[in-house]
């Protein structure tokens, strides 16, 4: 564990590649140069991986690298698996060629800590980065294979909330997907119906057991994957497609399970800064690439240091001794009051509020925004005040201490890149889960008063606001990728700043809408004080900033 500073001064004269070969034949250099080296043959772990995989994670994302396969190589280090994982990527094949096999899928990783020091090591878990293309007739037959043997235990992913949609605003089927499901199994293109295929593959060649572990960061994640794939599955089975077996087979707990899970690791895009200090102690390649559907990624990934994984313990085909690596295993309750107690309360819902106010006033960074006065309050005041109620402790994390971490260490962490401008990214797609579930709990237990919300409703006007693309000083900035977008600006044409008249009447078709709030705000008593939030956080210049002292 090194200051950056530290040491780059001593590189001039070194280069490190982040390739096999390079580990093998440069091990002093990359001591020298504070970065640890697998303490395992990825040759060796790469072939009984092939011989009996055990594990696959679909999504190459931040959050794998930083994560899923920093676990997978603490497994491999301490002598506990022989094996690793195998990554899918969904989509954006061109990835692949560009970042990972250059570095023979190595990753680096960057644990940032809040005293400046780093933890930097290359990780060598991942066996193969394996793109899901139904075009590509040898990856999608290598994917078939794998998925089609005994030894798979467990298909993990992380792919963020809008891969597991099928179905439009409306609930009925969308109309993309519906033209997919009537072409049959071949060519998928949405995720859940390339995975639902794969499965129909590991079906028809012997019906092996297998979990589907969902560890994207939403409530009952499990539940919703085996939603997604089933309904998959039963359109097939309507068109003739699969036959009910197979169905039959993704409905038995003893053969597919969902287990839940909560997982927690900030993992921002990868920092330009980040990859010009590994460039200045010798690490060449380290480039940052923007992905034609607005990924950030690169060959490194930097992280902070806490992280929590939690996950229901049902694996029908046993599974890899994650808690050997701090993976908790626990019940399906004990989940569900740990991952309430994150997503709803004591980090998610903080993050999306530091998120909208942070873009309104012009933040870039979620670190800087916990050094005003204003946000650090309000961030405190929904956790302590408003989210705290309706908090169950699980038992095996203690929510006080969950909290004050995120707010005083975290969050203010100033070596974690992270910005506002990520956070809001489909930001319509996780406020049922973050404000939706406490406000649901305030109008529906007799001790709660859901009229003393305050700072929830605000950062819901507050996110209004945010979805006009201008901030409090009037100034135009890109609003983040979110899929509802145009429709939600629909719903707001003819708003103007400094006109909050033109607002009367024009989120009633946003607040009204229990797809993205789950439940719908004028039945829980809430729509019209965010209305009238809104209304003043439209007043002029200066509003945001005005109308959030206000009500602080």
């Amino acid at each position: 564990m090194l200051e950056w500073a530290s040491y780059a001064s001593d590189m001039e004269d070194i280069m490190l590649e982040l390739t096999k070969n390079c580990i093998k034949t440069c091990g002093p250099d990359f001591e020298k140069a504070g970065v640890h080296i697998p303490g395992f043959d990825p040759d060796a772990v790469k072939a009984a991986t092939d011989a009996a995989p055990r594990w696959v994670h679909f999504g190459v994302g931040n959050l794998f690298k930083a994560y899923h396969a920093a676990l997978a190589q603490k497994l491999l280090e301490s002598g506990a698996s022989a094996t690793g994982v195998i990554a899918v990527v969904p989509n954006d094949f061109g990835s692949i060629g560009s970042l990972y096999r250059p570095h023979d899928n190595l990753i680096l990783q960057v644990v940032m800590k809040a005293d400046g020091a780093l933890v930097t090591q290359v990780i060598g878990s991942v066996t193969d980065i394996i793109g899901a293309d139904t075009a590509n007739a040898e990856a999608w037959g290598r994917l078939k294979s794998i998925f089609a043997k005994p030894s798979l235990q467990i298909v993990s992913l992380a792919i963020t909330e809008k891969g597991y949609d099928l179905k439009s605003m409306d609930g009925g089927i969308r109309t993309e997907v519906a033209a997919e499901l009537d072409k049959g199994l071949l060519p998928p293109s949405h995720v859940m119906l390339k995975l639902c295929a794969l499965l129909y593959e590991r079906y028809t060649n012997g019906a092996a057991p297998l979990a589907l572990v969902s560890t994207d960061n939403f409530s009952h994640n499990g539940d919703r994957l085996k939603a997604a794939v089933t309904l998959a599955a039963s359109e097939w089975l309507k068109r003739g497609t699969v036959e009910r077996g197979f169905v039959d087979y993704l409905n038995d707990a003893k053969k597919v399970s969902f287990p839940l899970s909560m997982i927690d690791k900030i993992t921002p895009y990868p920092s330009q800064k980040v990859a010009d200090k590994l460039e200045s102690i010798g690490f060449s390649g380290m480039k940052v690439e923007k992905s034609p559907r607005g990924s950030v990624t690169s060959a490194f990934v930097n992280t902070e240091e806490a992280e929590y994984l939690v996950i229901e313990d049902v694996f029908p085909n046993g599974r890899p001794p994650l808690e050997k690596a701090g993976v908790y295993f626990t019940t399906r309750d004990t989940v569900d009051m740990v991952e309430r107690m994150k997503v709803c309360t004591c980090l998610n819902p903080l993050h999306t509020a530091l998120a909208v106010f942070g873009c309104l006033l012009g933040y870039k960074s979620i670190a800087a925004e916990m050094a005003d006065q204003d946000l650090s309050r309000l961030v405190n005041r929904i956790a302590y005040d408003e989210g705290m109620p309706v908090v169950t402790d699980p038992g095996i994390i203690k929510p006080e201490a969950f909290v004050k971490e995120v707010l005083t260490v975290r969050f203010p962490n100033p070596n974690i890149p992270d910005t506002p401008q990520r956070i809001a990214t489909d930001t319509s797609q996780k406020l049922g889960i973050r404000f939706g579930e406490t406000i649901k709990l305030y109008y529906k237990r007799a001790e709660l008063d859901v009229d003393k919300l305050v700072l929830i409703p605000l950062s819901i006007a507050a996110w209004c606001r945010y979805l006009l693309g201008l901030d409090d000083e009037g100034r135009e900035f890109e609003v983040s990728p979110d899929p509802l977008l145009p429709v939600l600006r629909e719903s707001l044409s003819g708003v103007e700043l400094g006109r909050p008249e033109t607002a009367k009447g024009r989120l009633r078709a946003i607040l009204s809408n229990e797809k993205i709030f789950a439940v719908n705000l004028y039945e829980a008593g809430l729509a019209e004080k965010i209305e009238r939030y809104f209304e003043e956080l439209l007043a002029g210049k200066g509003a945001v900033r005005e109308t959030l002292r206000k009500y602080l």
